[in-house]
C-alpha cells in the first residue's frame, strides 16, 4: 500500500481497487475490504464523489473528486489486482484568484487548468516545488512518490538517480470561466442544459474576446440534467368514435387517459394523478341527420262487418324529412304503426259456437259417429244458456264409417254415452251385444254364442279434457263480395270449462277469423230483352254512338257489353 496526502482536491484513477481512509483509521470509501457503490461520501471535512469506469466517459479507471478544503490528512490506498497503468492527481492552494468549482467539475484528470497545471507563478522556491508536485506523474516527480508508468508495475528508483525537474508553465493573463448555463430544454420532466464558458481576465474577471484564451484549453461543455421534477399530469383526449346511428339521435365514445411527460416520453399513469383536473366526457350524443318517420295519412276505415269481429284499415307511409314518401325500409320497422286491426261490432244477436269434429269414429267398423261441442253465445262475458239461439241447433254428432265389418259372430259395442263430467275424470257406459252381421242387417244372438270371445267393457272411465280452456267459433259470415274475391269472417273466442272468457288457449291452435271467398270472376247477367236489332252494331260501338238513346236501344247487347268492360277496367284501376 502507498499513502498519498491530498490537502484540497484529489483525482485518483486506476483499474485496481482503491480506498480512502482518514489518518485516524476511519474508512471513508471502500473500507474493510468491501467495495462501496458509486456516490457521495463525507470525510476529512469535505464531500468526496466516487465514480466507477462504467459511470464515467473515461476508460482510465475509477476516480475520487472533492471540492475541499480538507481539515485532516487523507490516506489513499490501492490494491494491485493487475498491473497499474498510473496515478493522476491534482490539488490547489487557496489564493486571490478563485477558480470556479464548475470549471473543476468539467476538467479531465491531467488536463491543464487555465492553460497550466497549478496556480499562478510562485514567488519563492517553496511555491515552485509545490507547483511541480501538482503535475501529472508521468515521470519521476520531485516529491517522494514512486514513478508509475502505465501498463507496468511500479519500480524502486535507484538512489543515485537525479529526479528530472519540470520547468513551471508560463503564466497567462486570461483563462476560461463558467459564467452560467444554457436554458433548460424543458420546463419539467427532465431536460438538459450545458455550462457556458467565456474568456476572462484572470485579475479583473472581466470578459474579453475568446482570442485572448487558448482554445485548446477551453473546457468541453457536458450535458447536465435539469428540471427533474415530473410535469403535471394531464388528460389525453382521444378521437370520437363514429355515431352509433346513421340517422336520428345516437351515441359516440372516446378514450380519456391520464398521462405525464418525463424524459421526453409520455407515460400513462393512474387516473388519481389527474384529480386536480376536470375529466372530459367519454360519451356524447350525436345526430348525423334527421331520420325518416312514419306518418298516418288516413283515419281508420269502417269495420268490414256490421256485427261480430271484422277488420279495419288505414294508410301508413314512411316520409323523409323533406316530405317525400320513401320505401318502408327507410323508417324503423319496429316503430311502424298498425295499418290493419280487428274490430268488434258486438255480437250478431246470438250465435252457436262450435268446436272441431273429433278425429276418431266411435265404431271400429261399420257405421259410427264423430262428435263436437256446441254452445250458444249470448254475450261476451255472461253464462251461455242453450236457449236463445233458436231451434236450429247445429248437430253435435255426424255419421262415420270405417268400412264393412266381416260376417262373423262378434261382440258389438254401441256408442259410449256422454262422459258424466264435462272436464276432469268421469265415466261412460255403452251396450255390448253378441251379433252376426248379415248383408245390411245385424242378427242379435245369445251372449253365449260370443262367450269364446273377449267381451268389450261396457263401462269405462273418461277424461274429456282438463278443466281448462278451449277455442270456440261462430259460423262463417256471408262473403263480402259475390265475385272477384271477397272475404268472410267469424268470431273466435277462448272459453274456459265454465264457458267464460279465458286467455289460456294455445294461440297456435286458434282457428282463422278471416278467409277469402268468391274468388271467381264476375259474369254479367244476360237480359233477354236486351238484344241487338241490327247485324252491324259493332259499327255503332266503334263510332261511340252508344251514348245516344236510339243506338243504345237498337244495339242494346253490344252497348251493354262495352259499358261493363269499361266499368270493370275503371274498378281495377
Amino acid at each position: 500500500f502507498r499513502e498519498l496526502v491530498i490537502p484540497n482536491i484529489l483525482v485518483f484513477l486506476s483499474p485496481s481497487s482503491t480506498a480512502l481512509r482518514s489518518r485516524s483509521g476511519r474508512s471513508i470509501i471502500n473500507g474493510n475490504w468491501a467495495i462501496d457503490r458509486p456516490g457521495r461520501y463525507e470525510g476529512g471535512g469535505t464531500m468526496f464523489t466516487y465514480k466507477r469506469p462504467n459511470e464515467i466517459s473515461s476508460t482510465a479507471g475509477e476516480s475520487f473528486l472533492a471540492d475541499g478544503p480538507t481539515n485532516e490528512v487523507i490516506d489513499v490506498y490501492m490494491i494491485h489486482q493487475q498491473p497499474n497503468p498510473g496515478i493522476h492527481y491534482e490539488y490547489i492552494i487557496p489564493g486571490d484568484n478563485v477558480i470556479s468549482p464548475q470549471l473543476l467539475a468539467h476538467r479531465r484528470p491531467g488536463e491543464p487548468l487555465n492553460g497550466q497545471l497549478g496556480m499562478p507563478e510562485s514567488t519563492n522556491q517553496e511555491d515552485e516545488d509545490l507547483h511541480r508536485e501538482t503535475d501529472t506523474l508521468t515521470g519521476q516527480s520531485a516529491g517522494t512518490f514512486p514513478v508509475i508508468q502505465p501498463g507496468r508495475f511500479p519500480s524502486h528508483q535507484p538512489e543515485n538517480q537525479v529526479p528530472a525537474v519540470q520547468p513551471p508553465r508560463q503564466n497567462r493573463e486570461h483563462n476560461w470561466k463558467q459564467i452560467g448555463k444554457t436554458e433548460c430544454t424543458t420546463t419539467c420532466g427532465k431536460g438538459s442544459q450545458y455550462p457556458i464558458f467565456h474568456c476572462v481576465n484572470r485579475i479583473t474577471h472581466e470578459e474579453v474576446s475568446e482570442s485572448y484564451c487558448d482554445s485548446s484549453t477551453k473546457p468541453i461543455p457536458e450535458e447536465e440534467a435539469c428540471n427533474l421534477f415530473p410535469c403535471p399530469a394531464f388528460w389525453d383526449i382521444g378521437e370520437w368514435s363514429e355515431c352509433s346511428k346513421t340517422c336520428g339521435l345516437g351515441m359516440q365514445h372516446r378514450q380519456i387517459l391520464c398521462r405525464q411527460m418525463y424524459a421526453n416520453r409520455t407515460l400513462t399513469v393512474q387516473q388519481y394523478r389527474c384529480h386536480h383536473l376536470e375529466k372530459p366526457e367519454t360519451t356524447s350524443t350525436c345526430q348525423l341527420k334527421i331520420c325518416s318517420e312514419w306518418q298516418i295519412r288516413t283515419e281508420w276505415t269502417s269495420c268490414s262487418v256490421p256485427c261480430g269481429v271484422g277488420q279495419r284499415t288505414r294508410d301508413v307511409k314512411c316520409v323523409s324529412n323533406l316530405g317525400d314518401i320513401v320505401d318502408d325500409e327507410e323508417c324503423n320497422m319496429k316503430l311502424r304503426p298498425n295499418d290493419i286491426e280487428n274490430c268488434d261490432m258486438g255480437p250478431c244477436a246470438k250465435s252457436w259456437f262450435l268446436t272441431e269434429w273429433s278425429d276418431r269414429c266411435s265404431a271400429e267398423c261399420g257405421d259410427g259417429v264423430r262428435t263436437r261441442s256446441v254452445v250458444c253465445m249470448t254475450n261476451h262475458v255472461s253464462s251461455l244458456p242453450l236457449e236463445g239461439c233458436g231451434n236450429n241447433r247445429p248437430s253435435e254428432t255426424t255419421p262415420c264409417n270405417n268400412g264393412p265389418c266381416a260376417g262373423k259372430v262378434e261382440w258389438f259395442a254401441g256408442g259410449w254415452t256422454q262422459c258424466s263430467t264435462e272436464c276432469g275424470s268421469g265415466s261412460q257406459q255403452r251396450e255390448v251385444i253378441c251379433v252376426r252381421k248379415t248383408e245390411g242387417n245385424f242378427d242379435v244372438l245369445n251372449p253365449y254364442e260370443c262367450s269364446y270371445l273377449e267381451k268389450p267393457p261396457s263401462q269405462q272411465s273418461c277424461y274429456l279434457k282438463p278443466c281448462g280452456s278451449k277455442w270456440f267459433h261462430t259460423e262463417w259470415s256471408t262473403c263480402s263480395k259475390s265475385c272477384e274475391g271477397g272475404f268472410r269472417v267469424r268470431e273466435v273466442r277462448c272459453l274456459s270449462d265454465d264457458m267464460t272468457a279465458s286467455t289460456q288457449c294455445d294461440p297456435q291452435l286458434k282457428p282463422e277469423e278471416k278467409e277469402p271467398c268468391n274468388t271467381q270472376d264476375c259474369i254479367p247477367e244476360i237480359d233477354e230483352n236486351c238484344k241487338d236489332k241490327y247485324y252491324n252494331c259493332n259499327v255503332v260501338v266503334q263510332a261511340r254512338l252508344c251514348v245516344y238513346t236510339y243506338y243504345k236501344t237498337a244495339c242494346c247487347a253490344s252497348c251493354t257489353r262495352v259499358a261493363n268492360r269499361q266499368s270493370g277496367f275503371l274498378g281495377r284501376r
